[in-house]
């Protein structure tokens, strides 16, 4: 069983930076594609950014490109998500995500939160303006 611990969610202001962190155990990360997602106040859950097992293919949300940045660390079993250039409209819970195991196309990666086997129980970011 994959299990993801998100981290890293807080109070800041617009503007500032943060990091989240996705910890992952019962299985290798390097199997699986990644992504985050988020669900702000009254609204659906939606896609942020993927990676694929290698992290050589990344997605992000029209929303958060050019800001927000995907990264893995296959050794650390670990995903982070840099946030910066924080917005109010940014304001939601954060979720991780597992997609796999992959066994083949490792370039493969998915924007619908459907496509994911596992998740996180998410943490709260929170931009004041």
């Amino acid at each position: 069983q994959v299990q993801l611990v998100e981290s890293g969610g807080g109070l800041m202001q617009a503007g500032g930076s943060l990091r989240l962190s996705c910890a992952v155990s019962g299985r290798t990360i390097s199997f699986y594609a990644m992504g985050w997602f988020r669900q702000g106040p009254g609204k659906e859950r939606e896609f942020v950014a993927a990676i694929s097992r290698t992290g050589g293919t990344t997605e992000y949300a029209d929303s958060v490109k050019g800001r927000f940045t995907i990264s893995r660390d296959n050794a650390k079993n670990t995903v982070y998500l840099q946030m910066n250039s924080v917005k109010p409209e940014d304001t939601a819970v954060y979720y991780c995500a597992a997609d796999g195991p992959i066994l083949t196309n490792t370039f493969r990666v998915h924007t619908a939160d459907y496509e994911y086997d596992f998740w996180g129980q998410g943490t709260q970011v929170t931009v004041s303006s």
